[in-house]
């Protein structure tokens, strides 16, 4: 098996005959997947979403894939393949195109009209290409051919790309639900036909690797829904991911069913089920659907709410409900079903959200005591079933943490496959095929790019470093006002101290740290401020820490007197 090694260097020169894989994001993570490939003297791109910032990633709003690798070669891009209509696929691309407005986006319909709908907020007119499964395009020097998978929303896809390197396969996200709701099932026929014809790169959704058999069919979490629909005293307010169409069609079905009428609550909730709505991929029973202000006049038991906010996002609906900073007041009696699972990270934050929502009074339902959640990834009996029915000559594991590539690694290796085949790769590994054989060939630059507001990529780690100081052990600003002349103080300096337990004469003691600071600085001939300002900051932090074990931001500002 080859791994990824920090000491590589830049890659070699590709190969004319050969392809090159490169992920920008979504190895050794959950979420921003982004795959390059090129040959010939072209990139196809094959998705480009967005990472959720965690704890210790503050004022964050998203995570996106860096571009940096591709920035010089933007006109090379022939499509972008776009699998699936999740936000860890889609949404880093307005800030893609932002750079290259007319990329052409290819996707299946619900997938596409969910970017268009994205895209109408930054103002980006797309050029779409609608595909379904059993279609084919080509962008030279891609043949690419579409193959239908389940997943938790509907319209997946994952692709077949030829090239006169060889064929790839990427699976997208996707499980093998031998019952989904809209009876469209993983089709294994095509995958074996695939596989007839020859595999050589297959590219495999890991996250659920860890996890032993099948993952459970979505139908199978329909009686603890209903059970919440029947018994429920008060309203039943729902919490999803907004783009998981089929959990809440049988959130829907159930409400009907017991006779309450459901409002969508959140800017993207009611986005992307009036677009599935308008498709046809939701089926909403006539009077269903009221705005919010008209459920809100209801009685309590024949009310539903379905939101966003089950990951605990500070500014989601459910959230803020938690809080009491949103117009819905939870009282006794309500229930809260969240009906998502937790992404990596968040486990703190949807505890807290829990924590708040009970001391309300209301009952939350959630997947650690009842079942209302399934994953929308395949599971280990799954990808060994695939890996049998492929068998591909070189195994490429995507989507999920390290450990679950190396899980997924596992797996292929388990079922007879050639380690020397199986290649694990991270962000920014470069992957070569060439001759039938996959190889880490080298890394490129790629880091985490950051969206602060209508900032993207100006916040970094140090930006993330300084916020996360100020939050944990506060900020010490220390005016010293010096005469030009001597060096020396010219008068006490002052220490302004923002979110740190102190005496009132704890930093006396700093001030002769600052006169011997100064002191040095005048021997060494150092006379101008903002050296003399990095100076200080350095001597007073490595005092602070050492006086209170506590590392405050320090920020000294010189004044010439």
């Amino acid at each position: 098996m080859s791994h990824p090694h920090p000491e590589l260097k830049r890659p070699p020169r590709l190969p004319r005959k050969g392809l090159r894989v490169v992920a920008l994001g979504g190895l050794g993570e959950v979420g921003r997947n982004m795959t390059v490939f090129e040959h010939d003297g072209k990139l196809l791109i094959v998705d480009c979403g967005v990472l959720f910032p965690e704890e210790h990633q503050p004022g964050v709003d998203v995570i996106l894939p860096d571009f940096e690798w591709i920035r010089d070669r933007l006109d090379d891009v022939v499509a972008v393949v776009l699998t699936h209509g999740h936000e860890d696929h889609i949404g880093g691309v307005p800030y893609l195109l932002r750079e290259r407005a007319d990329i052409p986006l290819v996707g299946s319909r619900l997938t596409l009209a969910l970017i268009k709908e994205k895209l109408k907020e930054h103002r980006i007119q797309p050029v779409l290409v609608e595909v379904k499964e059993g279609e084919t395009r080509s962008y030279a020097p891609f043949d690419l051919e579409f193959v239908a998978v389940n997943h938790s929303i509907p319209d997946a896809l994952a692709v077949a790309i030829r090239t006169f390197a060889g064929m790839v396969l990427h699976t997208g996200d996707f499980k093998m639900d031998q019952f989904p709701l809209d009876r469209r099932i993983t089709d294994l026929r095509a995958f074996a036909r695939l596989g007839e014809e020859g595999v050589d790169l297959f590219l495999t959704d890991s996250t659920n690797a860890e996890v032993p058999g099948f993952t459970t069919s979505e139908r199978e979490l329909l009686p603890a829904i209903e059970q919440v629909f029947r018994t429920a005293p008060r309203r039943v307010i729902v919490s999803s991911f907004a783009s998981h169409v089929h959990r809440i069609q049988q959130v829907l079905d159930a409400a009907h069913a017991h006779g309450r009428k459901v409002a969508f609550v959140g800017r993207s909730m009611v986005r992307n089920m009036g677009v599935a709505q308008d498709l046809g991929y939701l089926t909403v029973p006539p009077g269903l659907i009221v705005p919010l202000d008209q459920l809100e006049k209801l009685p309590p038991h024949k009310a539903a709410l379905v939101c966003t906010g089950s990951q605990g996002e500070p500014l989601a609906a459910l959230s803020r409900m938690a809080s009491r900073e949103h117009k819905i007041r939870i009282g006794e009696g309500d229930t809260i079903l969240m009906a998502s699972s937790v992404i990596p990270g968040n486990e703190n934050a949807i505890s807290n959200v829990i924590n708040g929502l009970t001391r309300w009074g209301a009952n939350v339902v959630h997947k650690g005591n009842a079942k209302v959640h399934v994953s929308g990834h395949a599971s280990a009996g799954e990808l060994v079933y695939c890996y049998n029915v492929v068998q591909p000559r070189n195994v490429m594991p995507v989507h999920g943490e390290y450990r679950h590539l190396r899980a997924n690694a596992d797996l292929a290796i388990s079922i007879g496959m050639d380690p020397a085949n199986v290649v694990l790769a991270e962000d920014g590994v470069v992957v070569d095929l060439v001759d039938g054989k996959a190889s880490v060939v080298g890394k490129v630059r790629c880091g985490n790019v950051y969206v602060d507001a209508q900032t993207v990529g100006g916040v970094t780690e140090a930006t993330l470093k300084d916020r996360r100081t100020l939050a944990e052990e506060g900020v010490v600003t220390v005016l010293a006002i010096v005469d030009a002349d001597t060096g020396e103080l010219a008068d006490p300096p002052d220490f302004l101290v923002r979110g740190f337990e102190h005496a009132p004469d704890a930093f006396d003691p700093a001030v002769k740290v600052i006169e011997r600071t100064l002191a040095r600085a005048a021997a060494e001939g150092i006379g101008d401020s903002q050296q003399l300002e990095q100076m200080l900051g350095r001597d007073i932090g490595r005092w602070s820490h050492k006086t209170f074990r506590r590392s405050p931001l320090i920020i000294p500002l010189v004044i010439d007197a």
